[in-house]
């Protein structure tokens, strides 16, 4: 059994998404641990979004080859530059609303919601995503031009490190619940 960490973001709770989205996760078959509403202050936001430099290692190549691409000025000095001005974009951006933190548990639980919520970028996600369905007009173009993050509807947690870490961030042990489901007996 894997645990996974989601937050419905406030795109998608001021859009009433919030029942679609957590029906697409039960619905296969993964199980609630924990869920809380909040509105995430800037303590909350940094330990969720903390710079890693890795990271911003590879959104400064990518961001530089999408740029040249297009033939667009590339004003980032370096990666520590591109990475510092997101992670504030995106702690800002978790911060303007209430959000839905929830904690997913079931086999290959990273994996199955990282596919169910699509591509981090809505115009490139499926159809039958959460994304792809209800976030399509989104794109890298918009949110650049706009100097602000992706407005994508949901975060999922990308490794099961990463799940472990954030779960730890929005939610303590005492608050993760146990219990047994009819599907469980299948695990």
């Amino acid at each position: 059994m894997e645990k996974t960490f989601i937050i419905v973001k406030h795109d998608a709770v001021q859009r009433g998404l919030i029942g679609t989205i957590i029906s697409r996760f039960e619905n296969i078959g993964l199980k609630i641990l924990a869920m809380r509403m909040l509105q995430a202050d800037d303590e909350k936001a940094k330990a969720h979004y903390p710079l890693d430099e890795e990271w911003a290692k590879q959104i400064y190549e990518k961001t530089k080859k999408g740029y040249e691409k297009d033939g667009k000025p590339f004003t980032y000095k370096d990666h520590i530059h591109i990475g510092e001005t997101i992670q504030s974009w995106l702690r800002n951006f978790l911060k303007e609303g209430p959000v839905i933190a929830i904690v997913l548990e079931g086999p290959h639980a990273v994996e199955l919601a990282r596919k169910i919520v699509g591509s981090t970028e809505p115009r490139q996600a499926l159809p039958g995503t959460i994304r792809g369905d209800f976030a399509s007009i989104e794109s890298y173009a918009l949110a650049d031009e706009k100097k602000r993050v992706l407005r994508n509807l949901v975060h999922a947690s990308d490794t099961p490190q990463n799940a472990e870490r954030e779960i730890n961030v929005w939610f303590t042990k005492e608050e993760l619940h146990v219990y047994k489901k009819d599907l469980d007996k299948h695990f």
